[in-house]
Parts: structure tokens; sequence; C-alpha cells
């Protein structure tokens, strides 16, 4: 199996602020972006070809990756004018694999961070000669996801996304956003027109008799579209909870890019990551979060489990527990900022103004 599709489309409007600037997959997670973890572990399962599906700041990811080859694969970048939805954006980023009808193609999300076993779920799809094969996971409370039942042999049978009552909740597998198709099945999606990959394309071919077959694996998976969400995967990538060949350090309890500067005394810790030219002052305790490039914490400021945006600033003595900080705001000394607070990109927050606030 030699070729991809990477879906990289999304506006990431549920992580605004952080992706007023830049798309979500560009956001830096462990010290790269997102997608560089995604492109390093499809490349170590064996894929050399990946066509990028691109639409929202479309204009920001081939400076970075170029062709691929710093990343061991060859890298096309397809365009969309308008969105086309998952299932359009696979048709318009197909004509750019060169593999027969018969060959198989991953594609997957450019917002899932899992430890799957991408060989093993192309050789499922082989074993059983399905025309999609997806990758199923297993969560608590399916409500807010798409629903896939499958038979013992692992043949899907039926679609109910993001169900509503009870009674529609027939299974706890859900859909994880990565799958294998028949190149040939590709071509059956509508072309030039939006078409959702889990509304129609599935269901559709669930009901012409096409063969899909389902892979639960039991393996780290995270939705990455809340704030929440991409800060604890950065922190799980750094502490090695997931492995990806593109964290730029050693696994621990903090990586510290270059140029960055920690004073004595600060303490960092839960996988936090300080950003090239970031500064975190003494006193200063940080858990579990990410301080982007150039960003400043001030001295005795308490950070937890929180995003600071590139060339941001934070104040002497404040708090930051589930907050978010835009790039290039400032967040005087002295303020509370708790579950869920989010501060827009260039906004000041004068010192002692916030003491306690929430979205929720």
């Amino acid at each position: 199996m030699t070729e991809a599709i990477l879906l990289v489309g999304g506006q990431g409007t549920r992580l605004r602020p952080v992706t007023v600037n830049t798309p979500k997959p560009m956001v830096p997670a462990a010290g790269v972006p997102f997608l560089a973890h995604q492109i390093a572990r499809a490349a170590a399962a064996g894929v050399t070809h990946i066509v990028m599906a691109t639409c929202y700041l479309a204009e920001v990811f081939e400076p970075y990756f170029g062709d691929g080859s710093a990343f061991g694969v060859s890298l096309e970048y397809v365009v969309e004018d308008e969105p086309l939805g998952t299932g359009g954006a696979i048709r318009n980023a197909a004509r750019r694999l060169t593999g027969g009808p018969d060959e198989p193609v991953l594609v997957f999300n450019g917002d899932i961070l899992t430890g799957l076993d991408i060989a093993g779920l192309v050789d499922a799809h082989r074993a059983v000669d399905a025309d999609v094969t997806l990758h199923l996971v297993r969560v608590e409370d399916p409500r807010a996801f798409g629903l896939v039942p499958t038979d013992p042999d692992g043949r899907v049978l039926a679609f109910t996304e993001k169900p509503q009552t009870p009674e529609e909740i027939v299974t706890d597998q859900i859909n994880a956003g990565c799958y294998v198709f028949r190149r040939g099945v590709i071509d059956s999606i509508p072309d030039g027109r939006p078409v959702s990959v889990e509304r129609e394309t599935f269901p559709g071919l669930l009901a012409s008799g096409a063969r899909l077959h389902g892979v639960t694996e039991d393996t780290y998976w995270l939705d990455l579209g809340k704030p929440e969400s991409f800060v604890q995967a950065s922190a799980d990538l750094v502490r090695g909870v997931v492995s990806s060949p593109a964290v730029p350090g050693p696994r621990g309890e903090a990586l510290v890019l270059p140029g960055a500067k920690v004073a004595d005394g600060a303490l960092l810790s839960g996988g936090t990551v300080v950003g090239v030219g970031a500064r975190v002052e003494a006193g200063a305790v940080v858990a579990g979060s990410i301080v982007l490039d150039g960003a400043v914490v001030g001295e005795d400021t308490r950070v937890t489990a929180s995003l600071i945006g590139a060339g941001a600033s934070v104040g002497s003595r404040t708090v930051l527990d589930g907050a978010v900080i835009g790039d290039g705001a400032v967040v005087g000394s002295d303020n509370e900022l708790r579950a869920g607070v989010r501060v827009w990109c260039e906004t000041e927050l004068p010192a002692g103004s916030v003491r306690f606030s929430s979205d929720r």
C-alpha cells in the first residue's frame, strides 16, 4: 500500500481563536504542526504518496511540507475553491492518485490522533477483499459520533450519524475517521459537489451491496476538535502515551524547543511544550500545557492544561486553568482565567481585570 489522501480542509471553528491564523492541522502539537505526526506515522507504515486535500488557509501547507521528501513521502496538494465535505474532498483529491482500480487507498482526517496500526488496517482490507474498510473504536458515550455496528465477522451492518435517542444507540463502536478504499470505489463518489462520506457515501454503498468492513482496534484515539483535546494530545505525545516519529526530542515531562528560555526556579511538567523563542519566568509552574513560539509566561504564574498562542504574553501571578490565549494577546498580571475561557488574538486584558470566568 503506497497511496493516501489526507483531509485537512476544515476551518477548525471549535478551536478558535487558535485557528484564526493557522488551520487546525498546522497548529503545533508536541513541538511541530500536528499534521507532521500524521505524515510521519503514515510514512512509517509504508505510505509513499500522499495527496493533501486542502481548503481553509490552503496556502500555509506547502511552504512547510514542500514535496514531502524531508518526511520520506511524496506530497501533492489539491485545493478546494469551496468546501466539498469529506466525500467530495476524497473524490476531488483522487485525480492525483496513480494506482489501479483495485489498489487500496488510505484516507485519514487531519484532526485525529490515534495509535492505529495503519499497515494492519490495510492488511485486513486486503484479507476480506473489502470495498471500504473502516477503523472503529469503542467509546463510553457515542452520541457525538457516527455509530457503526458490525456482525461477528466485521461486516458493517448500518450507519447512524450522531444518534439522538436511546433506541438509536445500538453499539458503542464509532467511525474513527480512518478508512481504506478500493481505488475504483472512490470514482463512484459524485464529482464537483459537496458530499458527506458519513451521511451519503457509506450508507449508499451499503445499500448497493458493497462490502464494507469494520476493524475495531482498542488503541489510543482522540478527536482534536476542542482546545482541551488538542492540549491533551500534545501532552500525550510529549510524554510518550502515544508515539510519533515526529516529536523533536526525547519523551518526558516537558519539551523545550531551541531558543526557548526557562528561568531557574520555573517548573514544567505533564508534557508541557515551550516553543521557539518563548520565555517562562522564575517561579512559574506550567503543567500539561502548550506555550507557542515567542510567548511569555510571567513570574509566579500558574498555567494548567492551557494553550498560549504565538507571541502572547501572560503577566505575573496570573492563573490559567483550561484557558486558551490567542496569538499576540496580552493578559495582565493578577488575572484568573479558568474552565474554557478563550482570549481572542491581539486582545489586551488589564492587570487584575478578571478573577474568574467561564464559557460553560
